[in-house]
């Protein structure tokens, strides 16, 4: 079964590059999923050069400069990419006949966001509320981000695995966030529609009332803020539907055409570079994410929420990653195997596993969980993340793989 962890590059500059590459050579991993262009973070790390390191926006290498002469947005440099680390990785790991995929961030970027609110989501307030996350519906985002695509697969990757290449959940818009008033899953789904002039264009040429459906967001999210109690139960089209009403239901959906282009056009210039696109849908972290306990709703179910049309990206991208951030194997399963029925059976499918907190508690469960996987269809399993988890953590992953030839 084919595999990879994901590998920051301030994991490699922090231990060496040799050291990094024979740990994971020694837990039996066939590639290395490497952060090219990632985004701001704090992260406590604990076998790192710094246990508590700082990340930035922005590439590890510097992009071919045609790529980015005549577009307004390019992405920010990180400090050493001078260096070029991942050009030493990409020779380090021809060498000892390991993959290298490039781990890319598109579409949340503060730094960008910042510097060009134009171009990220609008609310239904019109609020520019969420510098972080740009607009897949903008014309220079989408020229940025088929950019990016390019500069990644030119550094020579085996594939592009695409984080954040589609709308974004309302919670996770900014580095700092409050918020004190109860907002129940509809209501801030329903905050984080983006209402931009872009978006509410294309609704409108597919025939939804976008007007109508941004003034009835407003209607009910501002009762919210004024008091109203929230809404209750998961995001279901049925039940969005009795709440906000079928126009909101369709602009919702008419969100689906803007990310289907924007994956359709990346993954075809990864391609046109030798390269292939591994699109991330971030809908299981989403669910998952801080406790491993994700609510119901399978995320291939639930991903139509972030503008993601599995169905129809599966006749546009040769290679799907999925987040199962889940304690229990079985769900884990499950997760994998709507995937597959969503994407059709000659797809590829590479399940991302967290082989520790708070997911995972033994060696045991992350290779039950690997077994699980591959028997509901995955390709490839790969582990989050190398500079997160102490070492005895990691040492979990060989036993796991050894279990599932």
């Amino acid at each position: 079964m084919d595999s990879s962890v994901y590998v920051f590059v301030e994991d490699i500059r922090g231990e060496g590059m040799d050291k990094v590459l024979d740990r994971l050579t020694a837990y039996g991993a066939g590639g290395i999923t490497v952060a090219a262009a990632y985004h701001r973070a704090r992260d406590v790390t604990p076998h790192g050069q710094t246990r508590v390191t700082l990340r930035y926006d922005g590439t590890h290498f510097h992009p071919p400069d045609e790529l980015f002469t005549e577009l307004r947005l390019a992405p920010p440099i990180q400090d050493g990419a001078a260096e070029e680390p991942l050009a030493a990785l990409r020779e380090a790991t021809a060498v000892r006949g390991l993959k290298l995929y490039g781990w890319t961030v598109f579409l949340h970027n503060t730094t960008l966001g910042l510097a060009n609110p134009d171009v990220t989501v609008r609310n239904c307030f019109g609020d520019r509320g969420s510098p972080a996350d740009l607009c897949p519906a903008h014309p220079d985002v989408r020229f940025y981000a088929e950019a990016l695509a390019r500069a990644v697969a030119r550094q020579g990757v085996d594939g592009v695995v695409a984080e954040s290449l589609h709308f974004a959940p309302f919670a996770h818009g900014y580095h700092h966030e409050r918020c004190f008033v109860p907002l129940g899953p509809m209501d801030a789904f329903l905050l984080s529609l983006c209402f931009c002039e872009y978006c509410m264009r294309r609704a409108t040429d597919l025939g939804v009332h976008a007007e109508v459906a941004r003034e009835e967001c407003a209607r009910i999210v501002g009762g919210i803020l004024d008091g109203d109690p929230p809404a209750q139960g998961e995001v279901t089209r049925a039940a969005l539907t009795a709440y906000a009403g079928p126009d909101v239901v369709a602009y919702a959906r008419a969100r689906s055409e803007t990310v289907t282009s924007l994956v359709a056009a990346v993954s075809t210039a990864v391609a046109e570079e030798g390269s292939k696109l591994v699109f991330l849908d971030a809908t299981g972290a989403h669910k998952g994410y801080t406790d491993g306990l994700p609510s119901p709703g399978l995320a291939a179910h639930d991903a139509w929420q972030l503008g993601i049309d599995l169905l129809a990206l599966g006749d546009l991208v040769p290679s799907f990653g999925v987040l199962a951030y889940a304690r229990d194997a079985a769900r884990v399963a499950d997760d994998v195997a709507a995937y597959r029925r969503s994407v059709g059976k000659d797809r590829q499918i590479r399940a991302v596993l967290r082989p520790g907190l708070p997911d995972t508690d033994s060696a045991d469960r992350l290779a039950a969980k690997v077994r699980a996987v591959r028997a509901a269809g995955a390709q490839a399993v790969d582990f989050y993340a190398y500079g997160l988890a102490p070492f005895p953590v990691l040492d979990r992953i060989p036993e796991a793989l050894i279990q599932t030839p």
